[in-house]
């Protein structure tokens, strides 16, 4: 005879089940170091924890949280703003971007420093990481430069051969990603951008001044400007300097030393070339984030 006391209820079972069936898959947990100590080389559960990331309002396409730091001097006279996993599979230039949160606790000199470590979650997050976000975008091509309809597309046909891991967008600012970081250089009129890539090795720069001639072992190589690029729109056609850190792996960042010395070195340099006097304003319309699928 069936005894149905024998069985447990399978109730809270079907409950459990429904809950994350029901749960977005990308939520954004309330504390992004555990994800972020499992992906990324040289990143200490303590070091995260430290950088004391806080949600901003931006959110990648999956609906992924993005994160930023704001590190300020009693005297801050300069803006920078310091961006990291553009490209979600060069792993290095989030954890260089945290390491270097440490460094400007510790020598925030003569700046207001905003650091986004990791611009692209989606892609740094997938398996395996992706230089793309989650609708194939280039985020480092979806800037609206001028012209950029024509030239994107010809450079991307014809340069890349339809190279998708290169693939501009539809639209300039077409991506959630790249409209939240175009909303925040309104925001925040950066004095100064620096965004880390990989895996070059190499030091470039656009806009107006002088580059620095190196940071730490990187040498300053200006290897030209791209349709869509951040560096070809915030330098070149914003006045904006974009200093942009080619590191010399995707995976592996440099030593903590020469982490240190490359913080150092940028700090010098910008005590000696940049003065907020001559920046000029930067006028960008601010473009209200929506969600794509």
């Amino acid at each position: 005879m069936f005894q149905a006391r024998r069985f447990p209820s399978v109730l809270p079972l079907c409950l459990a089940l429904l809950g994350l069936l029901t749960t977005p898959v990308h939520a954004a947990p309330a504390q992004p170091c555990e994800a972020l100590v499992a992906r990324l080389p040289n990143l200490k559960r303590v070091l995260c924890d430290a950088a004391e990331l806080k949600a901003t309002t931006g959110r990648s396409v999956q609906g992924r949280t993005i994160y930023a730091r704001d590190v300020s001097a009693p005297d801050a006279k300069l803006r920078v703003l310091v961006v990291g996993a553009m490209h979600g599979d060069e792993l290095s230039s989030a954890a260089v971007a945290l390491h270097w949160i440490q460094h400007a606790v510790q020598m925030p000199a003569n700046a207001h420093w905003r650091f986004i470590p990791a611009l692209n979650p989606d892609g740094l997050l997938a398996r395996p990481a992706r230089r793309t976000n989650a609708n194939g975008v280039d985020l480092n091509r979806n800037f609206p430069t001028p012209n950029w309809q024509r030239e994107a597309k010809v450079y991307w046909e014809q340069r890349t051969r339809k190279d998708p891991r290169r693939w501009p967008g539809s639209s300039p600012l077409s991506e959630p990603e790249s409209r939240f970081l175009h909303d925040e250089m309104a925001r925040f009129q950066p004095h100064l951008i620096v965004s880390i890539h990989a895996p070059y090795g190499v030091l470039d720069f656009d806009g107006p001044g002088v580059p620095p001639p190196k940071l730490g072992r990187l040498y300053l190589d200006q290897v030209g400007i791209f349709p869509g690029s951040l560096g070809n729109y915030g330098g070149v056609h914003q006045g904006m300097p974009v200093v942009t850190v080619e590191l010399p792996s995707a995976l592996r960042t440099p030593l903590d030393a020469e982490m240190r010395q490359m913080w150092m070195d940028m700090q010098r340099w910008m005590g000696e070339r940049l003065r907020p006097e001559d920046a000029a304003p930067i006028v960008l319309p601010v473009k209200t984030a929506r969600k794509t699928g």
